[in-house]
């Protein structure tokens, strides 16, 4: 019997920021419940935390609530930096969605399935994702998946 890989799935700010947004919060929370359960293993980064200094306590504190073993820190790297600043080379998006580009590079070189988002405009956007994916194959990089957290959790 092989056992199965957990996916991998890198959370940008949003959906840490919708664990107490009531729009958000059910998927959210789902979502949050189903890592500290051992059902994925979550990917954050030092460009989330650093964008989580802004938000109120309890939000800046929620990934405490992760058991070490269940979550992975990735840095920004300079070749992260350079892949972000690609996609707004190539007009995917424009320089004020620097730090949304730094989420997607981050995601795509560390490799993980998914990059699970809330922002709709900027990151999950059929039109981004086809332009992030267009760059990253153009630099010899893998597609990024990129879903919302409506699409990871669910109700059975």
């Amino acid at each position: 019997m092989t056992t199965k890989r957990k996916l991998t799935l890198y959370f940008d700010t949003s959906v840490i920021g919708g664990y107490y947004d009531t729009e958000f919060e059910k998927e959210s929370k789902m979502l949050f419940d189903e890592i500290k359960n051992g059902n994925f293993h979550l990917i954050y980064s030092s460009v989330t935390e650093d964008e989580l200094l802004e938000a109120p306590e309890r939000v800046r504190n929620l990934l405490d609530s992760i058991p070490n073993n269940a979550k992975t820190k990735v840095e920004l790297s300079q070749e992260a930096v350079d892949l972000g600043d690609s996609y707004i080379s190539e007009n995917v998006v424009g320089k004020t969605s620097r730090e949304d580009c730094f989420h997607i590079a981050l995601a795509t070189i560390n490799r993980v399935d998914v990059l699970v988002s809330w922002n709709f405009k900027h990151i999950v956007n059929i039109m981004k994702i086809r332009g992030y994916n267009s760059v990253n194959l153009k630099l010899g990089y893998p597609v990024i998946d990129i879903r919302s957290p409506k699409e990871i959790v669910y109700e059975n």
